[in-house]
């Protein structure tokens, strides 16, 4: 797959199939995460693989998924949701380009997901100090970001919008997920 088609189809996917993701799929997708941008190469961030049912499960149950799609678009555990999460791993000591690092990282992660078939929702909305407890962290160090990621149960739609539209994503009468994104020309100056 070009890189252009993987930016162009990638979506956010919020359900998923109950099928466990291949180790080869995910050693890929890490394998984009390492290779990523860092600032000043320091390469802070580590990585969780969680596939374990039982903590996949207690992971899950810390999290949030689309508000605005609510509660039509909650996975649900044993039919929808997620069953596996990466964790991005930081030091709590970390300066402001962890996040900038963990972006990047995260973004290889989707886009070589998306070329593998592989969906990912990458999740902020946690209770960081439980999944930091649930994944006996140690104390130095903290999840930022959770990517769920499985095979999709759905296929949602992206649209172009000018300047001035809605840019929440919705839900139409026959359940497909509708994703707004502004053209090049209703973001861009050009000087």
């Amino acid at each position: 797959m070009e890189l252009s088609a993987a930016v162009h189809g990638r979506r956010t996917v919020r359900r998923f199939k109950q099928v466990q993701v291949r180790e080869t799929e995910l050693r890929a997708m890490l394998d984009a995460a390492r290779l990523a941008s860092s600032g000043g190469n320091i390469q802070p961030l580590r990585y969780i693989v969680i596939q374990a049912p039982a903590l996949v499960s207690r992971i899950f149950e810390n999290t949030a998924w689309g508000g605005l799609v609510k509660p039509r678009r909650n996975p649900e555990p044993g039919k929808t949701a997620p069953v596996t999460f990466i964790a991005v791993v930081s030091p709590k000591s970390g300066n402001n380009t962890h996040h900038a690092d963990a972006g990047a990282a995260i973004q290889s992660m989707t886009l070589t997901a998306y070329s593998l078939g592989i969906g990912c929702c990458w999740i902020g909305a946690f209770k960081r100090e439980n999944v930091d407890m649930i994944l006996e962290l140690p104390e130095d160090s903290t999840v930022i970001y959770l990517l769920a990621a499985g095979y999709p149960d759905e296929s949602p739609v992206q649209e172009d919008i000018g300047t001035g539209m809605p840019v929440n994503y919705y839900l139409d009468d026959n359940d497909v997920l509708h994703v707004p994104k502004f053209t090049v020309d209703a973001i861009t100056q050009w000087r």
